[in-house]
């Protein structure tokens, strides 16, 4: 198997490559369709999306590192921005495993960066990695004092290809005219991922946010978050508690109904608490990022992506996300405005925004709401109006929205897979009320929620 290229000219030139490629494409289907009625063309251009979707894919399968870790975070987060929908499936498959790094490069790295051998650092470390994915590998071992851990070691050289691959695919789809949007939002969300992956290559920064969120969230019972153990901690290198647990998959065979009723209610409070009263957000909540105990207790990985708020923009939200739950229209497009996800245009837009935020919100409107059921139609739905929503470019993602809704959408899907029920809406009620009480300073910032 050839060895991806690692040198960022290199890359760069496979990824320039591509977008040729796909921009060649994309102006031989518009040459075609000048000779093909309705039908013919909407049915060329469904092949030329299939055919540029497997082509980027292809290639960032093969750079593979942060080609595939940029890839992967593009198709988590611009779901609401016009990418046709055969690209975004496609894309979706970019998974974030890689092959394994052999193990005496591991040990060669974390040697380097402990300044000794692992022998003196460590009473045991297994050779086989617990995982290995596009920018770090996780291995288990054990402390001197034969305390268990997870030591996390970032890929060599992986920090100098980050921002170029994430830059020519930004690239690609700005000149093929992928993403149809105001460059000045397609700017803000790329510039959002740049910041989040960079924080995902700093292990002192990871560290510094596993400690934050370890006390944060101690006042939840069930909830766990690995300490860091900062002697063994450097920048390349993160030394943490290895939790127990099951992963989804595993836990959803064997865990009882009170089980999984627990974990829920727990991936519910933990968004919510995360969000509305840290302001400060678990960025990256997919079912590999959790484990899960026999009495549905939750223990969250990987805190190396957070994105966090300022208390007014979290206030603002939080009363546009209220005014949504009690159908207050008029209320509800003054807030949008201010927040920037509504500008200037039609009535026809400010319905079309309407439509799809009660949409979302409508299982915060009900009694009890059970997730995962042929009658959670919530994901349908939106899917179907995001079309009416992309015809009007004033409705916009500004930067703050962009992992804000993908944790709340991670949050759902796990919530779906456990068929979780609950009074969903009595929770955001309590969390939003905190959440403007803090901005209006009646309240203590970081206080307990009543």
């Amino acid at each position: 198997m050839a060895k991806p290229p690692r040198s960022k000219m290199s890359r760069l030139a496979r990824l320039g490559g591509l977008t040729s490629r796909v921009s060649g494409s994309y102006l031989g289907q518009r040459i075609r369709g000048a000779f093909q009625d309705e039908e013919g063309r909407a049915a060329s251009l469904r092949k030329t999306h299939l055919e540029n979707a497997e082509r980027v894919v292809a290639t960032m399968g093969n750079l593979k590192g942060a080609a595939m870790k940029v890839g992967q975070s593009l198709a988590q987060v611009v779901e609401g921005m016009d990418l046709p929908p055969e690209m975004a499936s496609i894309l979706s498959q970019l998974n974030d495993k890689a092959e394994p790094i052999p193990f005496a490069l591991i040990q060669a790295a974390v040697e380097a960066e402990l300044e000794g051998s692992l022998s003196e650092n460590f009473l045991a470390f297994d050779e086989e990695p617990l995982g290995t994915a596009s920018l770090a590998q996780a291995h288990a071992a054990r402390l001197p004092d034969g305390t268990p851990v997870v030591v996390k070691v970032l890929h060599e050289g992986i920090e100098d290809s980050v921002g170029s691959d994430l830059s020519a695919l930004k690239s690609l789809l700005i000149t093929s005219r992928m993403l149809k949007r105001d460059r000045a939002e397609i700017d803000a969300v790329f510039e959002e991922m740049r910041d989040r992956l960079a924080e995902e290559l700093d292990y002192y920064q990871e560290a510094a946010n596993l400690e934050e969120f370890h006390r944060s969230m101690a006042g939840i019972e069930g909830i766990s978050i690995p300490k860091t153990h900062p002697k063994w901690c450097t920048g390349r290198v993160l030394t943490m508690d290895r939790l127990t647990g099951r992963p989804m998959s595993e836990f959803l065979k064997i865990a009882t109904p009170e089980a999984k009723s627990r974990a829920g209610n727990l991936l519910a409070q933990s968004f919510h608490d995360m969000f509305y009263r840290q302001r400060a957000l678990h960025a990256d909540p997919h079912a590999g990022n959790y484990l899960f105990r026999a009495d549905g207790g939750v223990g969250i990985l990987d805190f190396g992506c957070v994105k966090r708020f300022d208390p007014y923009w979290t206030g603002q939200y939080a009363r546009m996300a209220s005014a949504i739950v009690e159908a207050r229209k008029d209320d509800f497009f003054p807030i949008a405005r201010d927040l920037d996800i509504l500008g200037p245009g039609t009535p026809a837009s400010e319905e079309v925004l309407w439509r799809l935020s009660q949409t979302v919100c409508y299982p915060l409107t009900l009694d009890n709401y059970r997730c995962g059921t042929a009658e959670d139609n919530i994901m349908l739905d939106v899917r179907r109006q995001v079309p009416g929503v992309l015809r009007y470019p004033n409705l916009r993602s500004p930067r703050e929205i962009v992992f804000l809704h993908r944790a709340l959408g991670g949050i759902y899907n796990m919530l779906r897979l456990l068929g979780h029920e609950m009074n969903y809406g009595a929770m955001f009620h309590r969390y939003t009320n905190h959440a403007i009480a803090v901005s209006e300073g009646r309240v203590e910032d970081f206080s307990p929620v009543a």
